[in-house]
């Protein structure tokens, strides 16, 4: 008999898999220490160190993905950083530790809340709160503008090297282009092994992979432009490309719905579309697969239309609602801001106020890094790292380690080239370590370790320990405060997102495509809901081109949300049962409401074909609409309150 591990000890124990990302490795190596290399050379090291620390800090935000995507989650956070980096050392060289401790904990209020807005808004928060703690207490002679203009040289110096060495996906077609052809082709890959799994019990997993190709393709081609529209015809080509992927996708998942096994030759096609796009070729003969069901007939069609669409390469819409600044105030002030804003001004302010008692109490003796702490404090509030008791073992660990392993190099290497080199090697580490918060705490800290001797500070290893140590204790302290309000808002603002983005897409459905007024009724009347008035009376009615591409925009919209729900349930269940037991039952409604937007697919593709709604889809909405009204009941012991979902009016 196996003794299963703890959700809260087996995550700090869960490493991510793939192969290695050279091309990330060699810019890592290229980034922090080639700067600092050159800062010593001039005779500016304290300039250089500021410059490493924020081409560290972009490494660490240099993921997988394409050219578009890392100016926005590089340069966004850099600029973050640098504002922080001109509020910290404008305040720490003119006002006392008292207004400091309040500054700098108002500016965790607002990092805190901003960083539920998404990743890129969460990466920002994360550099502007570490670069005001540095800029606060890092004793350098610089004032506040040159060091906020060096530290964005640092990171845009890492986002340049990201833009212009080339990458093995760049080299097939335009050379801008690297990861977005690849995510366009793991979105044909992936409708092609969810029809291989329909009929099967991977069919769920399946679906859920293909959710993830497509937000990773919709990520990958969103990025920032200079125009509106694409501005090469092989950008055109790649977006048509991806266009013509969603009514396969819609298709796929109708037949997955059915719970029936699909003829062999229907992933074929999808498979050699894969194909063209990844070596940027023609598509060829397609084979046809059999027309003898409405989802079937609508993936022949798609595919035919996907044939067209590649012959053409006219561009298409990418069905993503870009993010307005109503939406991102409703982020920052709703339940999940608010909770998520006050735990880590909680934190940063508590560290910097312990922080500032220990080196004005001289406990520091001649050492003045007493910004390490706050810094500390930082990473280790960021749910988007892990759960809380995971990140504190991960971070203590990975510290330890890497005080250790420092500690051994700065007995035996040359000063100040050996430190150097050790920088230019732990800088093309961090993209295999971001992999494991450990193994990336362990890296960081023996390069952080580095530049502070550069910049002329004695060894400090010990100190980098205890003072980890003490930035855990403080967290693992405030994590588990009672706070204003209920718990769990960051998991009921993503339930309450994904339910409003499936009420949305299953309304639009149902009415918003001028369907027929039985269609709306046969349902209606097994749900106890008013008529909407103004329905079609006609029998069946083609939706427009218009009206598809807002049904596959709200599709994606919701499969997204629900994504996105689904990973901060996870998070939350890997929490202390003290914690976790706030988001209990999360998970029973996202899956109540993935089967609401799967049988919605699987009605939309019925309905074109048919003009009205199969019997089973019918009873399956019934009973869906039932169980989530039955959670919705006992919010209490979910602790979520989820709007209602009406299908119509």
């Amino acid at each position: 008999m196996s003794l299963a591990l703890p959700p809260w000890l087996a995550h700090a124990l869960r490493a991510q898999r793939g192969p290695i990302p050279w091309n990330a490795v060699v810019r890592g190596a290229l980034s922090a220490g080639p700067v600092l290399l050159v800062a010593v050379l001039a005779d500016r090291a304290s300039l250089g160190v500021v410059a490493a620390i924020a081409a560290m800090l972009a490494g660490i935000n240099d993921r997988p993905g394409s050219r578009r995507v890392s100016v926005k989650r590089i340069g966004v956070p850099a600029l973050a950083g640098a504002v922080g980096m001109f509020v910290g050392t404008t305040a720490g060289q003119h006002i006392g530790a008292v207004p400091l401790t309040v500054l700098l904990t108002l500016v965790g209020l607002v990092a805190g809340g901003v960083s539920a807005v998404g990743p890129v808004a969460s990466g920002a928060g994360t550099q502007l709160l570490v670069a005001s703690a540095i800029g606060a207490g890092m004793p350098l002679p610089e004032e506040g503008g040159p060091r906020a203009v060096v530290y964005l040289g640092g990171a845009c110096w890492l986002l340049a090297l990201r833009l212009v060495l080339p990458t093995p996906g760049a080299l097939v077609g335009d050379f801008r282009f690297d990861g977005e052809r690849a995510a366009v082709a793991e979105v044909y890959d992936a409708v092609a092994a969810l029809l291989d799994a329909a009929g099967s019990e991977n069919a769920i997993a399946r679906r859920v992979a293909l959710t993830a190709a497509l937000d990773h393709a919709q990520d990958a081609l969103t990025g920032p432009r200079l125009r509106r529209y694409a501005s090469s015809s092989a950008e055109r080509r790649l977006h048509a490309q991806y266009a013509a992927a969603l009514p396969l996708a819609e298709a796929a998942t109708a037949l997955a719905w059915a719970e029936e096994a699909v003829p062999g030759r229907a992933s074929a096609g999808p498979r050699r579309l894969a194909v063209a796009v990844r070596e940027n070729t023609h598509t060829g003969p397609l084979p046809a697969p059999a027309r003898s069901a409405p989802a079937l007939r609508a993936l022949d069609d798609a595919l035919l239309r996907a044939a067209d669409a590649f012959d053409r390469g006219r561009g298409g819409d990418l069905h993503r609602r870009r993010l307005t600044v109503r939406g991102a105030l409703r982020s920052v002030f709703g339940a999940g801001g608010r909770e998520y804003g006050l735990r880590v001004a909680l934190c940063f302010g508590a560290s910097v106020a312990v922080a500032q008692a220990l080196h004005h109490s001289r406990w520091y003796g001649e050492h003045q890094h007493w910004y390490w702490l706050p810094a500390t404090t930082v990473f280790l509030v960021k749910p988007d790292l892990g759960p809380l008791v995971s990140r504190v073992l991960c971070r203590a660990a990975g510290t330890v380690l890497g005080a250790l392993v420092f500690a051994g190099f700065a007995l035996v290497l040359p000063r100040p080239e050996g430190l150097i080199a050790l920088v230019a090697v732990s800088g093309a580490l961090i993209p295999v370590a971001t992999r494991h918060f450990a193994a990336q705490t362990a890296v960081v800290t023996v390069l952080v370790l580095a530049l502070v001797m550069v910049g002329g500070e004695p060894q400090a290893s010990a100190g980098r320990i205890t003072e980890t140590l003490l930035a855990c204790a403080i967290v693992l302290i405030v994590g588990h405060l009672p706070m204003p309000g209920q718990r769990g808002g960051g998991v009921r603002s993503r339930l309450a997102a994904a339910s409003g983005a499936a009420e949305a897409y299953l309304t639009h459905v149902l009415r918003e495509t001028e369907r027929p007024r039985e269609v709306a009724q046969s349902v209606l009347r097994q749900t106890a809901r008013p008529a909407p008035r103004g329905a079609a009376s006609v029998v069946r009615v083609t939706p427009t081109d218009d009206a598809r591409a807002r049904r596959w925009t709200l599709r994606r919209d919701a499969y997204r949300a629900l994504a996105e729900a689904r990973t901060a349930i996870a998070l939350a269940a890997a929490e202390l049962p003290a914690l976790a037991r706030h988001s209990e039952g999360a998970d029973e409604i996202v899956a109540v409401l993935e089967g609401i937007v799967d049988t919605t697919t699987a009605c939309a593709v019925h309905l074109d074909d048919s003009g009205r709604l199969a019997p089973e889809q019918v009873r399956r909405l019934t009973e869906l609409l039932g169980e989530l009204g039955r959670l919705d009941e006992g919010r209490g012991r979910v602790g979520v309150r989820l709007p209602d979902v009406p299908l119509a009016g």
